[in-house]
């Protein structure tokens, strides 16, 4: 998916996980991959000392792994969650082997 890394698409992003009733928190702390995420009480804490690019490649990355009701999301949010579910994230290579693939 293409899209421009601005606080907008940062915002964009905040609202769909708000719509799907999880809770961004920007914190900072010890995390190996910059966030966590505490599942039980739908919270997502990201590293605070990262950049609008940092924070949405994060979210762009935690968002295959939280469970979101597609029937709480707005016709706009729905649409667009489709969309970032469907195609891989901006700058990514889906030929390239992750850690997760192997």
């Amino acid at each position: 998916m293409s899209f421009k890394y601005t606080p907008n698409t940062l915002k964009k992003l905040e609202e769909l996980y708000e719509e799907a009733r999880y809770i961004i928190r920007y914190e900072k702390g010890n995390f190996n991959s910059g966030y966590c995420i505490l599942e039980e009480r739908r919270v997502v804490v990201i590293n605070k000392f990262f950049s609008v690019e940092g924070r949405i490649n994060a979210l762009l990355e935690i968002l295959p792994s939280v469970k979101i009701n597609e029937e709480e999301l707005s016709g706009e949010m729905l649409k667009w969650y489709k969309q970032l579910k469907t195609e891989p994230a901006a700058g990514q290579d889906p030929s390239v082997q992750t850690q997760m693939d192997l």
